[in-house]
C-alpha cells in the first residue's frame, strides 16, 4: 500500500491564509476587542482538532474556518456567531466541554454551542428519527436564531465538500437537505444559500440530469452575457439621465429552478427562456426607497413590454420573512421574456442575507413581520403531544408556502399561507373564536367554514355558542395553530369518554373472568390494533368494541401465545428472505443480496435506473429512483429503512413506465408514434391517453422497457417524428408512504 506524504509544514501555511482570508471577511462587523476573540477560538480550534482529518484527508480546522466565512461573508453574522462557528464541533468531537467554552468566551457563546451541540444528531447518517432531530433543532431558535444560521453554514459546506463520502450518505444527506434544510434557507430570507444548496442536493439526487443542465448553461454562457449586456445598457443610460444611483447587471438562475421549469412545463432546456434574471439595485435614502423602485419600474416598462399577470409587488406586501423586491416580467429584444427584480441597497442586503441583515436595520424598519415568523415557529413547537413527523409537514406546510394577506372587518393585516379557508383565519385571530366558528363573511358573502380565502379578502367570522371542533376540522385547516388547537379540543373531549370506557371495559373483562391489569390492556390494544390504552378506552365508550370482540380475544389469546413484531425484526427477516421471482435483477443491502422487492409505483422505476429500497411496515422492500419524487422525504424521515439497491446486467423482464408527449397534432401523428413503439423497438403499450385542444397534442404513453438504455433509444428516435416538441419521462404524482 503506497504511504500517503503530508506536508505538515505546507499545511500550517494553508491554515494561515485560511485564517487570514477570514479576518478579512470579518472586517466589516469587527469592533474593539473581537480580533483578540476571534484569534483565542481560532487557537483552541486549531489544538482541539489537531490530530483529526476529514474523509478527503484535509486537516479538521479547514472545515470550522470554512463555516466561520460562510457565516461572516455570506450571512453577515458578527464576532459572537464567528466564535462560535469555529467551535462548532469543539464539544461534541474534543475533550473540550461547555464549562471550559464559557470561562473564555463567556455564557452567550457558550449557550450557543450548547445549542449546536444538542441538534449534531441531524447530521447523524445512522440517526433513525431525523424528524425529531428537526423538531429539536428548531426548539433552539426560540432561544438563539444564530444557532440555526451557524448550522445552515455548517450543511452548506458540508454539501459542497461531500465529494469523498460513500454514494449511500450522499444521497441521505442530498435529501435531508433538499427536503429540510433548502426551504429553511429559504425561509430566513437567504435565498442564495437556498439556491446553492437546492443545486449541490440536486448533483447528487440526479447527477445526469445536474450534469447535463450545467453543460448547457456552459455552452451558452457568452452568447447569455451579449443579450444580458444589450438589454440592461439602455436601462442605465435612463437611469443615469434622471439622477438614479443604481447597479443593474444579469444574474443566472440555479440549475434547480431550470429543471422544475423543465418538468413542470414538459419543455426541453432549448425552450425555457429565462435562464436568467436583471437585478437593479438602487442607492436610495430611506425615506425614498419605494418612490425610486417605482421610477425604476416605470423606465424598464418603457423601455420594453411588461407581461401584466407578472407583477409582484413585495415592497408594499413584504413577504413573512421580510424579502422586499419588485418583480415583473418583460419582452426583450428578439422576442425573449425576462424577470426583471428591482429593490434597494437595504432591500437586496435582506434577501442576500435574510435575518443578519434585519437585525442590522431592526431601529429603522421594526415591522417586518419576523418576529411573528419567530412566533409562529413557536406555535408549532408548543404542542408536545404532537408526531414528530406530522410536526415536520405541518412546519414545511404552514412555514414554507407563500403567504397571502387577508384583512379584519377593521382593516388589520392578517398572514395566512396559501391555501388556507376561513377557519384558519377564525383560529389566527383567536383559538375561542376558531372553535365556536360556524361560517364566514367573505367580502360580505356568506362562505362555509372550508372556503379557501384569496389575496386580499376581507373576513369576518360568524360564531354560535353550540358549536364545538369536529375529526373532519383536521382535514379543512391548513395552518399548525388551527391543527393544533383542534386537536387539543379533540384530545380533551376523547380524553372525558375514554374515562368512562375505562370502566365499562372493567366490568366487561371481569364477566369474562380476564383479569384487568397493563399487560391484558396492552395485549388487547395490539389486538384491535389501536395505538394506545386510551383508544381502547374510548373505542369501548363509542360501542366500537363490545362484548363479542372481547370473546374474540379470549379464544385468540388461548389458542396462541400473542407477541409483538417489533419493526426491527420485520426489517431483519426481510433482509433474509431470498426472492425466486427477480433473484436475477437486482441486488439488495450492504451485501447487496437477493431479497424480495416490488418495484414502487410512484416512479416505476426500470433496470439502469440510480435506485434505492425502502423498507415499508407491510409490503417489504419496495425499489424507488433516487430522484423519484417521495425520495427526499423518505430519505429524510426515515434513513435507518432506507437500503442500497443495485441492478443487475439481467435484461430480459419488461418494467413499466410512461412517457409524456407533446407536440402539434397532425393527420396519422398516433399512428406514427405507435408504429415506432410497436414495430421498430418491439415494445408492448400497456395504455396511451391523447388529448387535442386548438392544434396542440398531448398524451400520455405507459410502456415496457427493460432499461434506461432502451428508454432512452425509444425517446431520441421518437423526438426525430415530424411534429413533437418534447417528450419526457412520466411520473407519479408525490404519494405519501
Amino acid at each position: 500500500m503506497k504511504e500517503i506524504v503530508i506536508d505538515l509544514e505546507a499545511e500550517k501555511k494553508e491554515i494561515l491564509k485560511r485564517y487570514r482570508a477570514l479576518l478579512r471577511a470579518c472586517k466589516p462587523t469587527l469592533q474593539k476587542g473581537d480580533k483578540q476573540m476571534i484569534r483565542k477560538a481560532f487557537d483552541m480550534a486549531l489544538e482541539s482538532h489537531k490530530d483529526m482529518r476529514r474523509k478527503s484527508g484535509e486537516p479538521y480546522i479547514y472545515h470550522p474556518i470554512a463555516v466561520a466565512q460562510i457565516a461572516a461573508e455570506e450571512i453577515g453574522l458578527g464576532t459572537t456567531s464567528i466564535v462560535c462557528a469555529l467551535l462548532h464541533d469543539v464539544v461534541e468531537d474534543t475533550d473540550v466541554s461547555l464549562l471550559d467554552i464559557e470561562l473564555v468566551f463567556g455564557k452567550k457563546v457558550s449557550k450557543i454551542i450548547d445549542g449546536l451541540t444538542k441538534i449534531s444528531g441531524i447530521f447523524d447518517p445512522n440517526s433513525s428519527i431525523q424528524a425529531e432531530n428537526f423538531r429539536k433543532m428548531l426548539l433552539t431558535l426560540a432561544d438563539d436564531v444564530r444557532v440555526i444560521l451557524i448550522k445552515l453554514a455548517d450543511r452548506l459546506h458540508n454539501m459542497r465538500t461531500m465529494d469523498f463520502m460513500p454514494r449511500d450518505k450522499q444521497l441521505k444527506i442530498a435529501s435531508e437537505t433538499s427536503y429540510l434544510y433548502a426551504p429553511l434557507a429559504h425561509r430566513l430570507g437567504l435565498y442564495a444559500i437556498k439556491s446553492e444548496l437546492e443545486d449541490l442536493s440536486m448533483k447528487y439526487t440526479d447527477q445526469d440530469t445536474y450534469k447535463f443542465i450545467a453543460k448547457k448553461l456552459n455552452e451558452k454562457k457568452a452568447e447569455r452575457e451579449r443579450y444580458v449586456t444589450e438589454f440592461i445598457e439602455p436601462i442605465e443610460d435612463i437611469l443615469k439621465e434622471q439622477g438614479i444611483d443604481a447597479h443593474v447587471f444579469g444574474r443566472p438562475k440555479s440549475i434547480h429552478s431550470i429543471w422544475n421549469k423543465m418538468r413542470k412545463k414538459s419543455t426541453p432546456f432549448e425552450e425555457v427562456y429565462d435562464l436568467f434574471a436583471i437585478r437593479i439595485i438602487i442607492n436610495s435614502k430611506p425615506e425614498f426607497e419605494k418612490a425610486d423602485c417605482w421610477k425604476a419600474y416605470s423606465i424598464v416598462t418603457d423601455l420594453y413590454r411588461p407581461n401584466p399577470d407578472r407583477l409582484r409587488d413585495w415592497i408594499s406586501s413584504p413577504k413573512g420573512n421580510g424579502y422586499e423586491s419588485l418583480h415583473t416580467t418583460v419582452m426583450g429584444p428578439k422576442g425573449q421574456w425576462v424577470e426583471v427584480q428591482i429593490r434597494t441597497t437595504r432591500m437586496n442586503e435582506i434577501a442576500e442575507k435574510g435575518f443578519a441583515a434585519h437585525w442590522k436595520y431592526k431601529e429603522s424598519n421594526s415591522d417586518n413581520g419576523l418576529d411573528q415568523w419567530i412566533q409562529k415557529v413557536r406555535d408549532i413547537l408548543s404542542n408536545p403531544e404532537s408526531n414528530a413527523l406530522d410536526f415536520v409537514a405541518d412546519f414545511k406546510m404552514n412555514l414554507f408556502s407563500d403567504e397571502i394577506f387577508i384583512f379584519t372587518p377593521k382593516g388589520a393585516l392578517i398572514q395566512l399561507p396559501q391555501g388556507a379557508t376561513a377557519l384558519d383565519f377564525a383560529f389566527e385571530i383567536h383559538s375561542d373564536l376558531g372553535a365556536s366558528c360556524i361560517g364566514a363573511k367573505v367580502n360580505h358573502k356568506l362562505v362555509p367554514i372550508s372556503h379557501i380565502l384569496q389575496n386580499g379578502d376581507q373576513v369576518e367570522i360568524i360564531t354560535s355558542t353550540k358549536q364545538t371542533p369536529k375529526e373532519d376540522w383536521l382535514n379543512i385547516v391548513k395552518t399548525a395553530k388551527a391543527k393544533s388547537k383542534i386537536k387539543s379540543s379533540l384530545k380533551e373531549e376523547k380524553r372525558r369518554v375514554a374515562e368512562d370506557g375505562k370502566e365499562i371495559l372493567e366490568r366487561k373483562l371481569k364477566s369474562l373472568k380476564v383479569t384487568y391489569n397493563t399487560d391484558n390492556l396492552n395485549k388487547l390494544s395490539y389486538f384491535f390494533k389501536l395505538p394506545s390504552t386510551q383508544d381502547l378506552f374510548y373505542n369501548v365508550a363509542k360501542g366500537d368494541i363490545d362484548i363479542k370482540d372481547l370473546k374474540e380475544f379470549v379464544i385468540s389469546e388461548k389458542s396462541n401465545e400473542l407477541g409483538l413484531n417489533h419493526f426491527d425484526s420485520h426489517v431483519e427477516g426481510l433482509v433474509k428472505k431470498i426472492n425466486k421471482k427477480n433473484q436475477e435483477t437486482l441486488l439488495i443491502g450492504d451485501e447487496l443480496q437477493k431479497i424480495d422487492y416490488t418495484l414502487s409505483p410512484c416512479c416505476n422505476p426500470i433496470p439502469g435506473d440510480d435506485v434505492f429500497g425502502f423498507v415499508t411496515v407491510s409490503d417489504g422492500i419496495k425499489i424507488h429512483r433516487s430522484n423519484c419524487p417521495n425520495a427526499a422525504s423518505l430519505m429524510a424521515n426515515y434513513a435507518y429503512r432506507i437500503v442500497k439497491a443495485k441492478w443487475t446486467s439481467q435484461k430480459e423482464l419488461a418494467f413499466l413506465t410512461g412517457l409524456s408527449i407533446l407536440g402539434i397534432d397532425d393527420v396519422g401523428l398516433i399512428n406514427r408514434i405507435t408504429k415506432v413503439i410497436s414495430e421498430d423497438f418491439k415494445i408492448n403499450i400497456r395504455s396511451i391517453t391523447i388529448s387535442s385542444n386548438e392544434g396542440i397534442f398531448e398524451g400520455s404513453i405507459m410502456i415496457f422497457v427493460n432499461s434506461t438504455e432502451h428508454l432512452d433509444s425509444l425517446i431520441k428516435t421518437l423526438k426525430q417524428i415530424k411534429g413533437i416538441t418534447g417528450i419526457n419521462r412520466f411520473e407519479s404524482e408525490v404519494i405519501t408512504q
